[in-house]
């Protein structure tokens, strides 16, 4: 059964000439964890709007829950949970004067669904009494999410919940999220983090209003048709350049501390690759074989 259903979606802002969402469509299973992956600008946000009925788009159709965007807006927002990317809470509220607010305008309690809510709660208890704009970017986030989930809603909504969050926060929320999944949410969260891809059972990767792929992490990376290698030298400048200049290569960009390289299938060779790059001048190489990562395959899609 699908809880999130868009058919030909788009959405033009004002006279831009390019839209932000260009004819999107996708279905989300009930109880899915379901990550739309892309840089800023690729209109993940845009989508997320329409969604929760807060913007109408210029086409297509789409459902929450089955009630529709354009006739039962009011259902799908006493239904859905949603959590904006920049934090929207009031920060001169406490927390608990938050939580306790947003309980009341879906007519329920703390009390009532404290449940829901536990497990996150419990971690900024110790500061209930604080103002929400006095809170670490974290406990932020943590506040926002038991706000969007005290009406218990049946799809959640995350608009990159993690930026500018530091790593550990970042992987205590993507345990949390793991655990609302377990408990029968379905679940929509947008990134740009490419590593986080993997968290998700499917993710539609997304570029300029245009979804580019659909599947699970673990299909996308296996699909990946190029020969891939990592590569260091003592100079990654001069690295980058002359692997420009390889005829072998299909392409080449900075990854981290490497320089990822790919080939046409058995056109790449380890050793031809390293005599080359010696004979360019370059010392201290490194080259070995790589597997694909989400973000390999991202590139590969935008540059064809």
């Amino acid at each position: 059964m699908s809880s999130v259903i868009l058919e030909h979606i788009s959405k033009t802002y004002g006279k831009a000439t390019a839209p932000a969402v260009h004819d999107v469509s996708f279905t989300v299973n009930q109880g899915e964890l379901f990550g739309l992956i892309g840089p800023d600008g690729a209109g993940k946000t845009s989508l997320f709007r329409i969604l929760t009925t807060l913007i109408l788009p210029d086409n297509g159709k789409a459902s929450v829950d089955g009630y529709d965007i354009f006739m039962d807006y009011k259902k799908i927002r006493n239904t859905v949970g949603y959590m904006p990317g920049r934090f929207s809470l009031y920060q001169d509220l406490s927390v608990e004067e938050n939580l306790n607010f947003f309980a009341t305008i879906f007519n329920t309690t703390v009390a009532e669904n404290y449940h829901l809510i536990k497990d996150i709660y419990v971690q900024i208890e110790p500061f209930r009494k604080r103002k929400a704009g006095k809170l670490s970017g974290g406990m932020k986030q943590k506040l926002a999410l038991c706000c969007a989930l005290i009406h218990q809603p049946t799809v959640l909504f995350l608009d990159e919940p993690t930026t500018g969050v530091d790593p550990v926060s970042r992987k205590e929320f993507w345990e949390m999220l793991g655990r609302l999944k377990a408990s029968g949410i379905t679940i929509m969260v947008s990134t740009p983090y490419m590593d986080e891809a993997t968290r998700c059972d499917r993710i539609a990767l997304m570029q300029q209003g245009h979804i580019m792929s659909i599947d699970t992490p673990a299909n996308i990376m296996a699909s990946f048709p190029d020969q891939l290698f990592s590569v260091k030298a003592g100079n990654m400048s001069a690295l980058l350049r002359a692997l420009d200049q390889y005829e072998h290569a299909k392409s080449s960009y900075a990854f981290g501390e490497y320089t990822h390289v790919t080939f046409e299938h058995n056109d790449g060779n380890e050793e031809d690759m390293k005599n080359y790059l010696t004979s360019k001048g370059l010392t201290n190489l490194e080259v070995m074989p790589a597997d694909a990562t989400i973000e390999d395959c991202f590139i590969r899609l935008i540059k064809n």
